[in-house]
């Protein structure tokens, strides 16, 4: 195993130390993964959706045209998200542990190729740190626990940038392609994504000018050639989307255009104020999780990454190092530019729902300027122009920070169990919905309105296949259950308390002017604040 020198240097073979430190932190991040995996992720509203967009997909072979909706905003992430998990889905039944097991195998390449990226820019202690701090960092640990899309983008944004560092110092043009491609798959799994495309691009571009400046008009041309080939990739990637915009009166153009030009309403904070909290959530993500978990860490990590990066990338000698550095920092001031800009909801922390994910693809960029910096220090006791003094008090700092980092991360892991039970109890909420409606005819409904019921439908559908209908009555049975989740967390919107009172109110909406009233037949909290209500309505024969 080799890997590129700085263009005209020798290819240096991996030591086995190296190795063996490279398969140890990859084995740790496997089991920081994986273990309690059935337990620790979340399970709501969208990963219902996922799983039973995935069953459709891979047992009926019904092709999704969209991918997952957004949270704001009527449009759509693109469907290679579904093609990605469709792999699992399809071997294991559509079981939600085997899918998010295959998330999190996902999550363990990506610290693998986080570390190689960071080797290949500043060399083995480099990458050993920016891989063990990727495999530790219990927001990664996080993204690869539960079935999300936002959760596969720090693999294909990893992939992109190793593939486009690859094909800089390779000279290699075909890895554009990987790098392209990399970065369309990034996009698909959440619309934000696009914000990588340019630090990819702007790579590509400075290897069509050194092409230039050194005469090399094929290569040139072999580089067009793969941003065509990238382009063409992503043309064909959304073919399902057009598809799907012929046969709805472009519904997703029209959904996008309204939010973007104001139909998500005005931004709650200005612009000025919200770049510097999208740089403290982007930069401090990975290193020490949500800033309003632990905003002084957040703040220190932030500080950190931008002292590493200024110092390796502008005040340290010219190298190839230092222009991977200039850019990285770079790539990561546009990351926070656009989405202040783009995304004003990141100005804002919604408790009790999944936050930060989906700017993951900045993960990898913010882990390797770390990884580059603190083995800089780290390297210093080999400086030969110094004193010892001089020599260990760098190294000394780099390694207090490094052990900083890893103690935060690893007293800082995901709970072996999520708040809400995850899928086990999401699979025994749906048993007691079946033995409180005897295993009859159901409909579903969910408070809010804007949140979909998906969430037991998909146990309800796979404990008991047909028992959930649409309509009023369902396959002509003798009678029907009206099932009604209702979650607490937005009971501002709902109007009312769920638990008694917002159930009621909407029962009382749905069977309308009925003589017959409906009977309640159970009601418990399948998770903290989420209550589920089982009512019995009259047949309509």
């Amino acid at each position: 195993m080799t890997e590129p020198a700085p263009r005209g240097g020798d290819r240096v073979p991996v030591r086995t130390v190296e190795l063996l430190a490279f398969v140890a932190i990859v084995i740790l991040a496997a089991l920081l993964r994986v273990i309690d995996l059935p337990t620790r992720g979340t399970w709501d509203a969208d990963q219902g959706h996922d799983m039973l967009v995935l069953r459709d997909f891979v047992q009926s072979g019904s092709i999704p045209l969209l991918g997952p909706p957004t949270s704001i905003g009527d449009f759509h992430h693109g469907m290679l998200y579904y093609v990605l998990l469709a792999p699992a889905a399809l071997v294991s039944g559509a079981d939600p542990t085997a899918v998010t097991a295959w998330i999190a195998l996902g999550g363990v390449i990506a610290v693998a190729v986080t570390g190689w990226l960071a080797r290949a820019i500043a060399g083995p202690i480099a990458g050993i740190v920016a891989g063990l701090l990727l495999a530790v960092s219990g927001s990664a640990v996080e993204e690869s626990t539960f079935i999300w899309n936002p959760n596969l983008i720090a693999l294909s944004s990893s992939i992109a940038l190793a593939a486009a560092w690859h094909a800089w110092g390779t000279r290699r043009a075909g890895w554009w392609v990987v790098a392209g491609a990399a970065a369309v798959v990034t996009m698909h799994c959440h619309v934000l994504g696009v914000i990588l495309t340019p630090v990819i691009a702007g790579l590509l571009v400075a290897d069509l000018r050194q092409r230039g400046r050194d005469g090399d008009p094929g290569g040139r041309g072999a580089v067009l050639g793969a941003a065509a080939a990238w382009l063409l990739l992503a043309l064909l990637s959304y073919v399902p989307l057009a598809i799907h915009e012929l046969q709805s009166d472009f519904s997703e153009l029209r959904a996008a255009v309204a939010f973007l030009t104001g139909g998500g309403g005005p931004p709650a904070i200005a612009l000025p104020a919200r770049v510097p909290i999208v740089l403290l959530r982007v930069l401090g993500w990975p290193l020490t999780g949500l800033i309003t978990a632990a905003p002084i860490p957040t703040i220190l990590a932030a500080a950190l990454v931008i002292v590493l990066a200024v110092w390796r990338g502008w005040l340290a000698p010219a190298t190839e190092e230092r222009f991977a550095v200039r850019w990285l920092g770079l790539g990561l001031l546009w990351t926070v530019v656009a989405l202040a800009v783009g995304a004003s909801s990141l100005a804002t922390v919604v408790l009790g729902l999944p936050n930060d994910h989906y700017h993951a693809f900045a993960d990898p960029i913010v882990v390797v300027l770390v990884g580059v910096g603190l083995a800089a220090l780290l390297r210093r006791t080999s400086a030969p122009a110094m004193t010892a003094a001089a020599r260990l008090a760098p190294a000394a700092a780099g390694a207090v920070v490094l052990t900083a980092l890893i103690g935060w991360n690893a007293t800082h892991q995901p709970p072996p169990s999520a708040p809400d039970g995850g899928w086990p109890a999401a699979e025994l909420a749906a048993a007691h919905i079946l033995v409180s409606t005897g295993g009859g005819a159901m409909t579903l409904d969910s408070l809010p309105k804007v949140k979909s019921a998906d969430a037991i439908r998909f146990p309800l559908e796979r404990l008991a296949p047909g028992s959930v209908v649409t309509g009023a009555n369902g396959s002509g049975a003798t009678r029907t259950a009206q099932v009604i989740l209702c979650d607490q967390l937005f009971h501002e919107t709902i109007g009312g308390d769920c638990g008694g009172p917002a159930e009621d109110a909407a029962i009382q909406g749905l069977v309308g002017g009925s003589t017959s009233a409906p009977t309640l037949l159970a009601r418990f909290e399948a998770a903290p604040g989420r209550w589920v209500s089982v009512y019995r309505l009259s047949a309509t024969r």
